[in-house]
């Protein structure tokens, strides 16, 4: 605890290391040794780079499955790829999307065909005896 009565202290401001004492002013300072297995040559270009990002899986699965003309499928993989994407980073963001335009338009066609054969039916009940 501090005492109240006392006036507050500020703390001391960051002072950098001093050039040892045998150094001119002026003259380059040398580096410290890297760490035990770090090159120093290689270590600081890559020092900044990060692991390389993944695709999602599902992404990939949606695009494929509407290709396959397999709609539903490719509508749910597609949401479920985006979520994630959106909360992980990962690769396979417009994947996702085409498998989800390509597996809407699949079932948009797929409701108009079985809306007009339902027509059919319904209109002339002999339509399937011809075909």
């Amino acid at each position: 605890m501090t005492d109240p009565t006392l006036p507050p202290v500020n703390p001391p401001m960051f002072q950098p290391p001093a050039a040892p004492a045998n150094s001119a002013p002026g003259a380059p300072q040398a580096q410290p040794a890297p760490a035990y297995g770090q090159n120093a040559a290689y270590s600081q270009p890559y020092a900044q780079q990060g692991a390389p990002q993944k695709y999602n899986v599902l992404a990939i699965i949606s695009l494929v499955t509407a290709l396959l003309s397999i709609s539903l499928a490719a509508i749910i993989t597609g949401h479920i790829a985006l979520s994630q994407i959106g909360k992980t980073g990962d690769k396979g963001r417009g994947l996702a999307i085409a498998g989800l335009i390509i597996g809407y338009v699949g079932l948009l066609f797929s409701i108009i065909v079985g809306v007009v054969v339902v027509l059919a039916i319904v209109s002339d009940p002999n339509v399937l005896n011809n075909m």
